[in-house]
């Protein structure tokens, strides 16, 4: 991931940032590729190697970052009993289907 600092004279940029501290929006582009912007907040970051195309190898590594199995299983108990939604219901709410 990279970081891009905006210029305070990047004045769209910033009338979206303004935006977007308010409510999370989507910037859909003009050939229709759609992209989030919201606030990082409690930002987690985990280190997961790239393994090459070997997957088998990629899931046993991730599988033994205890950080981030606590992390998952942390948010699993948080999360639990709040709704949730079908990758068809979030494509139909996104316009996609």
């Amino acid at each position: 991931m990279k970081t891009v600092n905006i210029s305070s004279r990047a004045k769209t940029v910033n009338a979206l940032l303004k935006m977007a501290r308010r409510k999370n929006i989507i910037l859909r582009s003009t050939n229709g590729e759609q992209f989030i912007l919201s606030p990082i907040q409690n930002w987690e970051v985990f280190d997961i190697n790239y393994l090459g195309d070997d997957f088998d190898k990629e899931v046993k590594a991730t599988v033994k970052n205890k950080k981030l199995i606590d992390y998952l299983a942390d948010r699993k108990k948080k999360n639990a009993g709040k709704p949730r939604y079908s990758i068809k219901e979030v494509r139909k709410e996104l316009g996609l289907e």
